[in-house]
């Protein structure tokens, strides 16, 4: 386990049984799945880690406070079918919209939290980033071209799980977009 500042304190409240449902509250106000990334903050390597795993890369950017934030994790990833699903296809990042925190991008340049949403376009909470399944030419592209998705605010515990299974099933290369993949029957 890499340890970082969340994930040493999510192992701390997970072991003294203050978690419930895999939820850890972390000291900037965060709500955190135990299952997220403990990561050394450089999207690259991560990515990398993730596809060698056989799984997808997605950032979430969250804020302290935020209800939105709060219920995707006490609502939707507290249910079995959507947590399971996701947990198995992805490495999940944790963010904070404000935070300070040095993040390598996948260009090599060092950004504190805060700059980085700011250099994608990210100012609503939660953002879910999905990237590709490689990292190599990331750098080169427009950050916002880097993404092969981006989930903005609170969704519905079904259609959270089918928006991850449209980026793990790559539905996205299809040209359908994801409306009408949510569209269709499940």
């Amino acid at each position: 386990m890499r340890i970082t500042r969340r994930g040493l304190l999510g192992a701390t409240l997970a072991g003294a049984g203050a978690a419930t449902a895999e939820t850890i509250l972390t000291e900037d106000g965060l709500h955190r799945q135990s299952w997220f990334l403990d990561s050394f903050l450089d999207l690259g390597p991560d990515l990398e880690d993730a596809a060698a795993a056989g799984k997808r890369f997605a950032v979430m950017w969250e804020l302290r406070g935020c209800p939105a934030c709060r219920d995707t994790h006490l609502i939707n990833f507290a249910r079995p079918e959507v947590s399971e699903y996701i947990r198995a296809r992805f490495d999940i990042l944790q963010l904070n919209l404000i935070g300070d925190l040095p993040v390598t991008d996948f260009d090599g340049s060092s950004l504190g939290e805060r700059r980085l949403a700011e250099r994608y376009g990210v100012r609503f909470t939660p953002t879910i980033q999905f990237f590709p399944e490689a990292a190599e030419g990331l750098g080169g592209l427009r950050p916002r071209n880097r993404e092969v998705l981006r989930l903005v605010g609170y969704q519905e515990p079904d259609a959270f799980r089918r928006s991850f299974a449209y980026v793990a099933e790559r539905i996205y290369e299809t040209g359908e977009s994801l409306a009408e993949w949510l569209s269709r029957p499940a």
